[in-house]
């Protein structure tokens, strides 16, 4: 099964539908990452086959949790989940930032290379970030903690907004400083990746507690 058949499936086995082109323009972004990851560190995950169910449909798999029209992926890496959801949702605007130049030159690559008109790349790091307005969902895989994501992140969370945090096992220990805290309430959704379905994969939405 070529990459472009087994993304295909892939969205299937999610039921998403994705608009016309985009399977093709996600099979270039994987093809493009196996090409500059043999010069440079993108990602620890190369092979082909992994590479569709460990970044595109992993990421995909937390399309239904994102919310809002303005979103951020902070620590994106080579641009995952940000790039996958910003190819499935053309109508949302989305910030990819990361503070490896190597890694966000390969995002402003992929964003010219792919025609998208929806993602701003930008070389920072999230603790030092203030574009001068928040987001409806920030989110995050494998960045940090649960509690160390709300401490670099809170100023660029909406008031209504929700942190996004990516998960593999359910995070329980990570959680117990959550379930403390006056401020921050959370609900975990279980998340099935297709080609993955031994390894647990979690999706946790902080949000501030109303008063």
């Amino acid at each position: 099964m070529s990459s472009t058949e087994k993304i295909a499936a892939g969205v299937a086995l999610l039921g998403q539908k994705l608009p016309d082109h985009a399977v093709s323009q996600l099979a270039t972004l994987l093809n493009e990452l196996g090409r500059w990851g043999k010069r440079i560190n993108l990602t620890a995950i190369l092979d082909p086959d992994e590479m569709v169910s460990g970044h595109v449909l992993d990421s995909l798999a937390t399309r239904p949790c994102i919310e809002g029209p303005a979103i951020i992926d902070i620590g994106t890496g080579a641009g995952f989940p940000g790039l996958p959801l910003a190819i499935a949702e053309p109508d949302v605007e989305f910030t990819l930032l990361d503070g490896n130049g190597k890694k966000i030159s390969f995002v402003s690559h992929m964003i010219g290379e792919l025609g998208l008109s929806n993602v701003t790349a930008v070389k920072a790091r999230v603790e030092d970030y203030a574009p001068g307005k928040r987001f409806d969902t920030v989110i995050a895989r494998a960045l940090a903690t649960v509690p160390r994501l709300v401490e670099i992140s809170a100023h660029l969370i909406r008031e209504d907004g929700q942190l996004l945090a990516l998960k593999g096992k359910y995070p329980a220990k990570e959680l117990e400083e959550i379930t403390a805290s006056p401020e921050w309430e959370f609900i975990v959704t279980k998340l099935t990746v297709p080609f993955l379905e031994a390894h647990a994969r979690h999706a946790v939405s902080v949000r501030r507690i109303k008063t």
